[in-house]
Protein backbone atom coordinates (compact mmCIF):
# COMPACT_ATOMS: atom_id res chain seq x y z
CA UNK A 1 0.00 0.00 0.00
CA UNK A 2 0.92 3.46 -1.18
CA UNK A 3 1.99 5.48 1.97
CA UNK A 4 1.33 9.40 1.87
CA UNK A 5 3.01 12.66 3.53
CA UNK A 6 3.75 15.98 3.71
CA UNK A 7 3.61 19.03 4.90
CA UNK A 8 0.14 21.38 5.28
CA UNK A 9 0.74 25.13 5.95
CA UNK A 10 -1.80 27.06 7.06
CA UNK A 11 -1.79 30.95 6.81
CA UNK A 12 -4.05 33.83 6.53
CA UNK A 13 -5.32 37.35 8.53
CA UNK A 14 -5.22 37.61 12.19
CA UNK A 15 -8.59 35.56 13.55
CA UNK A 16 -10.08 34.15 10.76
CA UNK A 17 -9.84 30.67 12.45
CA UNK A 18 -6.34 29.08 11.31
CA UNK A 19 -5.65 27.55 15.02
CA UNK A 20 -9.53 26.15 15.01
CA UNK A 21 -8.79 24.20 12.31
CA UNK A 22 -5.60 23.19 12.85
CA UNK A 23 -7.26 21.99 16.44
CA UNK A 24 -10.14 20.24 14.34
CA UNK A 25 -7.71 18.43 12.49
CA UNK A 26 -5.87 16.97 15.33
CA UNK A 27 -8.13 16.37 17.21
CA UNK A 28 -6.24 18.09 20.53
CA UNK A 29 -6.07 21.56 21.12
CA UNK A 30 -2.69 22.26 20.44
CA UNK A 31 -2.96 26.16 19.20
CA UNK A 32 -4.47 28.48 21.75
CA UNK A 33 -7.78 30.57 20.57
CA UNK A 34 -9.18 33.63 21.56
CA UNK A 35 -11.31 36.33 20.18
CA UNK A 36 -8.04 38.79 19.97
CA UNK A 37 -5.40 39.19 17.41
CA UNK A 38 -2.09 37.80 17.18
CA UNK A 39 -3.10 35.15 20.01
CA UNK A 40 -0.56 32.48 17.83
CA UNK A 41 3.16 33.72 18.23
CA UNK A 42 5.31 30.79 16.79
CA UNK A 43 4.46 27.92 14.00
CA UNK A 44 3.18 25.17 15.59
CA UNK A 45 3.36 21.37 14.14
CA UNK A 46 0.36 19.15 14.71
CA UNK A 47 0.50 15.69 13.10
CA UNK A 48 -1.97 13.50 12.07
CA UNK A 49 -1.76 9.67 11.37
CA UNK A 50 -3.42 7.11 9.34
CA UNK A 51 -2.11 3.61 8.28
CA UNK A 52 -0.83 5.06 5.22
CA UNK A 53 -0.96 8.29 5.61
CA UNK A 54 1.11 11.27 8.08
CA UNK A 55 -0.31 14.84 7.19
CA UNK A 56 2.28 17.72 8.99
CA UNK A 57 0.03 20.94 9.94
CA UNK A 58 1.22 23.92 10.64
CA UNK A 59 -0.42 26.86 12.19
CA UNK A 60 1.22 30.08 11.66
CA UNK A 61 0.66 33.71 12.78
CA UNK A 62 -1.86 35.58 11.38
CA UNK A 63 -0.46 37.92 9.00
CA UNK A 64 0.25 41.67 9.96
CA UNK A 65 2.68 44.41 9.33
CA UNK A 66 5.14 44.66 12.60
CA UNK A 67 5.59 47.07 14.49
CA UNK A 68 8.21 46.01 16.59
CA UNK A 69 11.01 42.88 16.45
CA UNK A 70 8.89 40.41 17.81
CA UNK A 71 6.04 41.28 15.14
CA UNK A 72 9.22 41.00 12.75
CA UNK A 73 10.14 37.05 13.91
CA UNK A 74 6.32 36.39 14.07
CA UNK A 75 6.27 36.81 10.00
CA UNK A 76 9.59 35.21 9.65
CA UNK A 77 7.58 32.09 10.35
CA UNK A 78 4.59 32.55 8.08
CA UNK A 79 7.32 33.43 5.17
CA UNK A 80 9.17 29.83 6.50
CA UNK A 81 5.64 28.30 5.87
CA UNK A 82 6.11 29.01 1.69
CA UNK A 83 8.86 27.75 1.83
CA UNK A 84 8.54 23.91 2.61
CA UNK A 85 5.05 23.13 1.84
CA UNK A 86 3.47 20.42 -0.32
CA UNK A 87 -0.12 21.98 0.09
CA UNK A 88 -1.04 25.44 1.33
CA UNK A 89 -3.88 26.58 3.06
CA UNK A 90 -5.03 30.00 2.94
CA UNK A 91 -7.74 30.94 4.96
CA UNK A 92 -10.14 33.76 5.07
CA UNK A 93 -13.69 34.47 6.85
CA UNK A 94 -17.19 35.26 5.53
CA UNK A 95 -16.96 39.10 4.56
CA UNK A 96 -13.23 39.67 4.06
CA UNK A 97 -11.98 40.74 0.97
CA UNK A 98 -8.11 41.17 0.95
CA UNK A 99 -4.72 39.53 2.88
CA UNK A 100 -3.00 42.33 4.70
CA UNK A 101 0.16 42.03 2.85
CA UNK A 102 0.09 42.37 -0.94
CA UNK A 103 3.80 40.46 -0.72
CA UNK A 104 2.22 37.85 0.84
CA UNK A 105 -0.81 37.30 -1.26
CA UNK A 106 0.83 38.14 -4.53
CA UNK A 107 3.09 34.77 -3.33
CA UNK A 108 0.02 32.97 -2.82
CA UNK A 109 -1.51 33.78 -6.89
CA UNK A 110 1.86 32.62 -7.65
CA UNK A 111 2.11 29.25 -5.69
CA UNK A 112 4.11 26.52 -7.67
CA UNK A 113 1.84 23.82 -5.20
CA UNK A 114 -1.56 22.84 -4.48
CA UNK A 115 -3.55 25.86 -2.51
CA UNK A 116 -6.89 25.11 -1.06
CA UNK A 117 -9.06 28.41 -0.11
CA UNK A 118 -10.72 27.94 2.85
CA UNK A 119 -13.80 30.14 3.33
CA UNK A 120 -14.28 30.00 7.06
CA UNK A 121 -17.13 31.13 9.72
CA UNK A 122 -19.92 30.40 6.99
CA UNK A 123 -22.27 30.04 10.14
CA UNK A 124 -21.90 33.91 10.59
CA UNK A 125 -23.67 34.74 6.59
CA UNK A 126 -26.51 33.62 4.67
CA UNK A 127 -26.56 32.15 1.21
CA UNK A 128 -26.48 35.31 -0.71
CA UNK A 129 -23.24 36.45 1.49
CA UNK A 130 -21.69 32.86 0.45
CA UNK A 131 -22.26 32.87 -3.09
CA UNK A 132 -20.86 36.11 -3.82
CA UNK A 133 -17.38 35.20 -1.64
CA UNK A 134 -17.01 31.80 -3.58
CA UNK A 135 -17.20 34.30 -6.78
CA UNK A 136 -14.74 36.84 -5.25
CA UNK A 137 -12.51 34.26 -4.58
CA UNK A 138 -12.25 32.25 -7.74
CA UNK A 139 -11.87 35.70 -9.20
CA UNK A 140 -9.26 36.57 -6.69
CA UNK A 141 -7.04 33.65 -6.16
CA UNK A 142 -7.96 31.64 -9.61
CA UNK A 143 -4.93 28.87 -8.74
CA UNK A 144 -7.00 27.99 -5.81
CA UNK A 145 -9.83 25.03 -4.82
CA UNK A 146 -12.48 26.90 -2.98
CA UNK A 147 -13.76 25.45 0.09
CA UNK A 148 -16.56 26.96 2.39
CA UNK A 149 -16.17 25.73 6.02
CA UNK A 150 -17.17 26.27 9.45
CA UNK A 151 -14.05 25.27 11.21
CA UNK A 152 -15.84 25.96 14.95
CA UNK A 153 -18.58 23.31 13.38
CA UNK A 154 -16.92 21.38 11.96
CA UNK A 155 -18.86 21.72 8.88
CA UNK A 156 -16.79 20.88 5.34
CA UNK A 157 -13.74 20.20 7.79
CA UNK A 158 -13.29 16.06 6.77
CA UNK A 159 -13.93 17.08 2.98
CA UNK A 160 -11.17 19.18 3.22
CA UNK A 161 -8.99 17.03 4.86
CA UNK A 162 -10.07 14.31 1.96
CA UNK A 163 -8.26 16.95 -0.66
CA UNK A 164 -5.57 17.04 1.60
CA UNK A 165 -4.45 13.82 1.50
CA UNK A 166 -5.66 13.01 -2.47
CA UNK A 167 -2.92 16.36 -3.04
CA UNK A 168 -0.03 14.36 -0.97
CA UNK A 169 3.15 13.10 -2.44
CA UNK A 170 3.86 9.28 -1.80
CA UNK A 171 6.78 9.73 0.93
CA UNK A 172 7.44 7.80 4.13
CA UNK A 173 6.31 9.46 7.78
CA UNK A 174 8.82 12.69 8.31
CA UNK A 175 7.68 11.41 12.34
CA UNK A 176 7.06 8.46 14.26
CA UNK A 177 3.44 7.43 14.28
CA UNK A 178 2.78 8.15 17.48
CA UNK A 179 3.86 11.70 17.96
CA UNK A 180 0.76 15.04 18.01
CA UNK A 181 3.64 17.68 17.77
CA UNK A 182 7.20 18.96 16.63
CA UNK A 183 6.66 20.96 20.27
CA UNK A 184 7.88 20.10 23.94
CA UNK A 185 5.45 20.12 26.84
CA UNK A 186 6.99 23.78 28.30
CA UNK A 187 5.34 24.73 25.10
CA UNK A 188 1.93 23.61 25.99
CA UNK A 189 2.59 24.74 29.76
CA UNK A 190 3.37 28.64 28.44
CA UNK A 191 0.69 28.61 26.05
CA UNK A 192 -2.04 27.52 28.31
CA UNK A 193 -1.28 30.02 31.06
CA UNK A 194 -0.92 32.61 28.21
CA UNK A 195 -3.79 31.54 26.37
CA UNK A 196 -5.74 32.91 30.07
CA UNK A 197 -3.74 36.09 30.04
CA UNK A 198 -4.94 36.92 26.63
CA UNK A 199 -8.76 36.18 28.13
CA UNK A 200 -8.54 37.98 31.47
CA UNK A 201 -6.12 41.19 30.86
CA UNK A 202 -7.34 44.28 28.43
CA UNK A 203 -5.40 46.74 26.01
CA UNK A 204 -1.28 46.31 25.60
CA UNK A 205 -0.71 43.97 28.83
CA UNK A 206 -1.46 40.55 26.75
CA UNK A 207 1.03 41.76 24.02
CA UNK A 208 3.68 42.57 26.35
CA UNK A 209 3.77 38.91 28.47
CA UNK A 210 6.06 35.66 27.70
CA UNK A 211 6.23 32.76 30.16
CA UNK A 212 9.00 31.03 30.72
CA UNK A 213 8.23 27.70 32.60
CA UNK A 214 11.72 27.07 34.29
CA UNK A 215 10.89 23.44 36.02
CA UNK A 216 8.62 20.53 35.13
CA UNK A 217 8.72 17.08 37.43
CA UNK A 218 6.81 14.66 35.84
CA UNK A 219 5.74 11.90 38.75
CA UNK A 220 4.27 9.05 37.81
CA UNK A 221 0.83 10.75 39.36
CA UNK A 222 1.57 14.36 39.53
CA UNK A 223 3.50 17.08 37.07
CA UNK A 224 5.10 19.62 39.42
CA UNK A 225 5.23 23.23 37.35
CA UNK A 226 6.94 26.57 37.79
CA UNK A 227 6.62 28.76 35.45
CA UNK A 228 7.67 32.85 34.96
CA UNK A 229 5.05 35.43 33.46
CA UNK A 230 8.08 37.66 32.15
CA UNK A 231 6.28 41.68 31.57
CA UNK A 232 7.74 44.61 30.38
CA UNK A 233 7.38 47.14 32.89
CA UNK A 234 6.69 47.15 36.69
CA UNK A 235 3.01 48.58 36.39
CA UNK A 236 3.05 45.30 34.35
CA UNK A 237 3.46 43.17 36.96
CA UNK A 238 0.75 44.71 39.27
CA UNK A 239 -1.95 44.39 36.80
CA UNK A 240 -1.09 40.69 36.37
CA UNK A 241 -0.82 39.71 39.80
CA UNK A 242 -3.96 42.16 40.72
CA UNK A 243 -5.52 42.80 44.35
CA UNK A 244 -3.60 40.51 46.95
CA UNK A 245 -2.84 38.21 44.15
CA UNK A 246 -6.71 37.53 43.23
CA UNK A 247 -5.89 38.26 39.11
CA UNK A 248 -2.75 35.96 38.86
CA UNK A 249 -4.85 32.74 41.22
CA UNK A 250 -7.40 32.89 38.36
CA UNK A 251 -4.84 32.39 35.53
CA UNK A 252 -2.88 29.88 37.86
CA UNK A 253 -6.45 27.89 38.70
CA UNK A 254 -7.88 27.92 35.06
CA UNK A 255 -4.40 27.11 33.53
CA UNK A 256 -3.84 24.41 35.89
CA UNK A 257 -7.62 22.82 34.99
CA UNK A 258 -6.52 22.75 31.40
CA UNK A 259 -2.80 21.23 31.62
CA UNK A 260 -4.83 18.26 33.96
CA UNK A 261 -6.96 17.66 30.86
CA UNK A 262 -4.25 17.75 28.18
CA UNK A 263 -1.52 15.51 29.93
CA UNK A 264 -4.15 13.60 31.95
CA UNK A 265 -2.72 14.18 35.09
CA UNK A 266 -2.79 16.30 38.49
CA UNK A 267 -1.02 19.52 38.42
CA UNK A 268 1.18 21.48 40.50
CA UNK A 269 1.84 25.05 39.48
CA UNK A 270 3.47 27.79 40.66
CA UNK A 271 3.39 31.33 39.10
CA UNK A 272 5.72 34.21 39.41
CA UNK A 273 5.85 37.57 37.18
CA UNK A 274 9.12 39.06 36.88
CA UNK A 275 9.74 42.59 34.87
CA UNK A 276 11.91 41.54 32.10
CA UNK A 277 12.44 45.53 30.25
CA UNK A 278 11.71 45.89 26.32
CA UNK A 279 12.16 41.82 26.00
CA UNK A 280 10.04 42.09 22.65
CA UNK A 281 13.01 44.34 21.17
CA UNK A 282 15.51 42.72 22.34
CA UNK A 283 17.21 39.81 19.85
CA UNK A 284 18.42 37.88 22.98
CA UNK A 285 15.63 37.73 24.93
CA UNK A 286 13.75 37.11 21.28
CA UNK A 287 15.65 33.95 20.85
CA UNK A 288 15.77 32.40 24.69
CA UNK A 289 12.15 32.61 23.74
CA UNK A 290 12.10 30.88 20.54
CA UNK A 291 11.90 33.91 18.14
CA UNK A 292 14.74 34.48 15.80
CA UNK A 293 16.15 31.06 15.09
Amino acid sequence: MAHKAGFVNIIGNPNVGKSTLMNAFVGERLSIITSKAQTTRHRILGIVNGDDFQVILSDTPGIIKPAYQLQESMMDFVKSAFEDADVLLYIVELGEKELKDDAFFNKIKGADIPVLLLLNKIDKGDEEMLTSAVQLWQEKVPNAEVFAISALENFGVSQVFQRIIELLPDSPPFYPKDQLTDKPERFFVNESIREKILMHYKKEIPYAVEIDTEEFFEDEKIIRIRSVIMVERETQKGIIIGHKGSALKRVGIEARKDLEKFFGKQIHLELYVKVNKNWRSNDRQLRRFGYNN
